[in-house]
């Protein structure tokens, strides 16, 4: 039996692990979130890295630590959460009429006895297409206090779900947590995170 520890204290993903039906505690990394990196899939892996490496120390036992980032990405550049409306109206005018890529980097820590520690790092990609708005609906938008702390200014799951034309790729890579591949990717390492 792994002690399951989310190293996020995003309610977000909080939710997709109890939608899922894991049994897992929460333990909020607080790392500074820098990466030098330059491409999407390098940079959320390396961030995800870091809040994993932030608590793994302070564990004991068999342990298995989740930690995720997640960035949204317009023409190869990241959109992050919004400094303040002048800036959330702008990421949402550019996302107006097109698609936009989101990208989830997941690390997996796994401590198990006898076998020494071990690390999944990977991520998720998904394509979302955002319908034309008028700047009457960004501002709506923007009054509701959405936006502020979400990667791109906008939802997915919340009241800016009217807005998506479309999605490719995993839905709940674009809430924060792809919880079908990390399902997968443990799997793999016969590890079943809802029989734990």
């Amino acid at each position: 039996m792994y002690k399951i520890i989310l190293a996020s204290g995003s309610p977000r993903r909080k939710e997709i692990l109890e939608q899922a039906g894991v049994k897992f505690e929460i333990q909020v990394s607080n790392t500074e979130e820098i990466t030098e990196k330059q491409e999407p899939a390098d940079m959320v892996e390396e961030l995800a890295l870091l809040k994993a490496e932030a608590i793994k120390d302070k564990q004991s036992g068999e342990f298995l630590i989740i930690s995720a980032d997640t960035l949204v990405f317009l023409d190869g550049k990241p959109l992050g959460k919004p400094k303040n409306k002048e800036d959330a109206f702008d990421m949402l005018l550019k996302l107006s009429g097109k698609k936009h890529e989101v990208y989830t980097g997941v690390t997996v820590s796994i401590r198990e006895r006898g076998k020494g520690d071990k690390q999944l790092v990977f991520h998720q990609k998904s394509v979302v297409e955002v319908d034309s708005l008028t700047e009457a609906q960004i501002n709506d938008y923007i009054a509701t206090g959405e936006p502020f702390d979400k990667a791109g200014a906008y939802a997915i799951q919340g009241k800016f779900a009217v807005h998506i034309k479309g999605i490719e790729g995993e839905y709940n890579n674009i809430v924060g947590l792809p919880i079908a591949k990390i399902y997968r990717e443990l799997l793999k390492e016969g590890i079943d995170i809802l029989k734990n």
